[in-house]
């Protein structure tokens, strides 16, 4: 039972930690966006060799 005092301030700890990743991620602009990533993966690269990039 004296267990429950070690472990339920490590949940809330961690668990406001992971809030603060949250948020700080949030802050930061990691969620701005969603769609891009998604979207130029469709598309072909024809263009790369316009940009500097090589093959």
């Amino acid at each position: 039972m004296t267990i429950l005092l070690y472990l339920i301030p490590a949940a809330l700890g961690l668990g406001l930690l992971g809030m603060a990743a949250f948020l700080w991620a949030l802050k930061s602009g990691q969620f701005d966006d969603l769609d891009g990533a998604a979207q130029r993966i469709m598309f072909d690269d024809a263009d790369a060799d316009l940009r500097g990039r090589r093959r």
